[in-house]
């Protein structure tokens, strides 16, 4: 049984200590929104946060994972109202197939939590995201824009 804080509510789970954070989440907490891509941390799209940090959940046992630390899945970033990264995402069409978008997101939305203004080599060196489709050019156009509106909030009056 592990007790996971998932999207801001505390979730039990009927499964092993050592079953892949990725597991829990898609096929025991019904979050598919985290993909499952090679299983061995490589591509990223299995990416998610534990306590604002990007993890790559197909290798993060859950008995790893305290109660108290906060996972975030993809479903859960922007609760509310989208996260600038997922509105940069949308306007400029970053996406090509998506099917590795929701772990450049998380692996984007953590990089800004920690570095709201990254230069072009601070994105290279942390988004190390694969992408088959190649989107690379619009995923550091879209940390930029991402980063640009943090940094000057639209709300101001």
């Amino acid at each position: 049984m592990a007790r996971l804080t998932i999207n801001g509510s505390l979730v039990d789970l009927d499964i092993e200590d050592d079953t892949p954070l990725l597991w829990a989440l898609r096929d025991h907490a019904g979050l598919t929104g985290t993909k499952y891509g090679c299983g061995v941390a490589q591509c990223g799209a299995c990416t998610v946060h534990v306590d604002g940090v990007a993890m790559r959940s197909c290798v993060v046992p859950v008995g790893s994972i305290e109660e108290t630390e906060e996972i975030v899945t993809i479903e859960g970033l922007g609760q509310g109202a989208p996260h600038p990264v997922q509105q940069a995402w949308a306007e400029l069409d970053v996406a090509q197939c998506g099917y590795c978008q929701a772990g450049m997101l998380m692996a984007a939305s953590a990089l800004l939590a920690q570095n709201p203004t990254p230069s072009d080599e601070d994105i290279r060196a942390e988004i190390t995201n694969i992408c088959r489709c190649g989107t690379y050019g619009r995923v550091l156009a879209g940390i930029k824009l991402a980063a640009e509106r943090m940094a000057t909030p639209s709300d101001q009056g």
